[in-house]
């Protein structure tokens, strides 16, 4: 492998959580009265980063309801739902891979540490990381300047940042590091080839680049 560290996203790159991100919103829209999405192709449409701007374009007023209260209602929705998401295929065999390797693997991602790791560790994947980067709180602002103070702290060699939406080749361009994306996530393809990094179809694709 070239690369000495591995920084994986975690929503819509190892965790199949698109779904279960659909069906939040529309509970959030329904509750709020406003239209719910009608498909994954209307939800890659208007989902983006900062998490903010994808309220808005939701349809969301926050001087209706504060953005805050409404990514509180969100994570309590997101929640009760998550059992239903699933680890992507190939996720298992390309995290043995690595691990298997001299390169260093780490979770980078928007979602509140605590709540992270309790995932992590649901899904039995957490002892394949040699760190994890999350958030200080779960409203998602940001994760890039996580990935700068942690690229300035650690000097890695070869970083390389394995996402599934541009704002993740953006944390990437950012701090340095290289980017894969996967193109099965929160974000379609067609976004995803906008970014000059290579775009795969699925996570078997991802280990000939590392």
């Amino acid at each position: 492998m070239n690369h000495t560290h591995v920084l994986w996203d975690f929503n819509g790159t190892i965790l199949n959580d698109v779904n279960v991100g659909i069906e939040s919103a529309n509970i959030l829209l329904k509750r709020h009265g406003l239209s719910e999405l009608k498909s994954i192709e209307e939800y890659h449409s208007v989902f983006g980063f900062p998490i903010i701007e994808y309220y808005k374009r939701l349809g969301f007023d926050f001087s209706k309801t504060p953005y805050n209260e409404l990514a509180n209602e969100w994570v309590e929705i997101y929640n009760s739902l998550v059992n239903k998401a699933f680890l992507y295929e190939d996720v298992i065999n390309l995290l043995t891979l690595i691990q298997k390797s001299d390169s260093k693997q780490l979770i980078l991602s928007a979602t509140e540490l605590k709540m992270l790791t309790r995932q992590l560790k649901a899904l039995g994947i957490y002892g394949y990381f040699d760190d994890v980067l999350g958030t200080g709180d779960i409203y998602a602002y940001s994760k890039k300047d996580i990935a700068i103070e942690w690229s300035k702290k650690v000097s890695p060699e070869a970083p390389v940042l394995i996402g599934d939406t541009i704002h993740d080749y953006e944390v990437a361009r950012a701090a340095g590091f290289d980017c894969i994306l996967v193109a099965n996530g929160h974000e379609n393809k067609t976004s995803l080839l906008k970014a000059n990094t290579p775009v795969v179809n699925s996570l078997k694709d991802v280990y000939d680049l590392l």
